[in-house]
């Protein structure tokens, strides 16, 4: 069947057409701004990567801040405490110490007390002659007096130091409350052992002075006594 020439020149046109025309080929999406090429994709994988960059600073600076605290803790832990009461404390035991030194007639010593009693109250010196007894009467006497003048001055300085104890007390507490760190808290805590030993130093002196004294006028009486029963016995030979 032969075509007509009108339709024949139409179907030339389209195949010749068809036979230049380019294949179409699938290319990345992009677009063009002022001869700037801008792609996406590379678009998001920059901005991930500039995220995932700030990232990680934030964390050194972190670890920045870390340290700091970390230093600064330290450097807390090792101040020491701006308030200290030892030598006050040392003082006042010293001078506790000096008062019991100062001991009138009979001393804190063992020999001391040993020789003295063998002098003035016991054996011999409860059995010589007359003067030699009323010398040791009136020795005792006066031991007994010393030991009560020293117990009384021992008293009156543990007694002069509680003040002192109260006012340290509360400086020691206040700088306690108030440390920054481990050391200061622990150099408080020490310091408030050491008030506590000093108390408690000043408090055996007082029941050593008060014991003394006491032992004392006790000895002196049971000395009377034996020198009295010696007397009577000496008058009924007589």
């Amino acid at each position: 069947m032969k075509l007509p020439p009108v339709r024949r020149a139409i179907l030339a046109g389209v195949l010749a057409a068809s036979a230049i025309a380019p294949i179409a080929l699938p290319v990345p999406a992009h677009a063009q701004f002022g001869g700037i090429v801008y792609d996406p994709t590379n678009y998001a994988q920059n901005v991930l990567t500039a995220a995932r960059s700030l990232q990680q600073i934030n964390n050194q600076i972190q670890q920045i801040q870390n340290q700091a605290t970390s230093l600064i803790n330290e450097a807390r832990n090792l101040a020491s405490l701006p308030f200290s009461s030892l030598q006050q404390l040392q003082q006042q035991v010293q001078r506790t110490q000096q008062l019991l030194g100062e001991a009138q007639r009979i001393a804190y010593d063992v020999q001391n007390v040993q020789q003295a009693f063998t002098d003035r109250y016991k054996g011999a010196a409860l059995t010589g002659d007359h003067a030699r007894m009323v010398a040791n009467a009136n020795a005792r006497w006066e031991d007994s007096v010393g030991a009560l003048e020293d117990a009384m001055r021992v008293q009156a300085s543990v007694v002069g130091n509680i003040d002192g104890a109260r006012t340290t007390m509360d400086n020691l507490v206040s700088a306690s409350q108030s440390a920054t760190g481990a050391l200061q808290a622990t150099q408080a805590g020490n310091q408030l052992l050491a008030l506590q030993s000093q108390q408690l130093a000043d408090l055996t002196a007082a029941v050593a002075a008060q014991g003394r004294a006491q032992a004392l006028q006790s000895a002196r009486q049971a000395a009377e006594e034996a020198e009295g029963r010696e007397r009577f016995r000496r008058f009924m030979g007589n």
